[in-house]
């Protein structure tokens, strides 16, 4: 595992610091974990934006969710 340096605000410290006592998890754990769910979020969003702008520039094609359910065998 590699060792990332990292300049929080004092806020950010603190809850961290309070939230690592109250739970005796580490603030390494934490910010692990906040990094990996917002890293999550960040590539989900960038993904979606890529493919609005190949829909848009005429490079792909949107699929309606009718089609997709049928696909899937997830029709109701």
């Amino acid at each position: 595992m590699a060792s990332v340096s990292l300049r929080l605000p004092d806020e950010v410290v603190q809850r961290l610091d309070k939230l690592a006592t109250m739970t005796g998890r580490t603030k390494s754990s934490y910010m692990v974990e906040a990094i990996q769910e917002h890293l999550d979020d960040l590539e989900d969003l960038y993904l979606a934006e890529q493919r609005m702008a190949d829909i848009r520039a005429g490079r792909d094609q949107a699929v309606p969710l009718e089609e997709v359910m049928k696909r899937y065998g997830m029709e109701g």
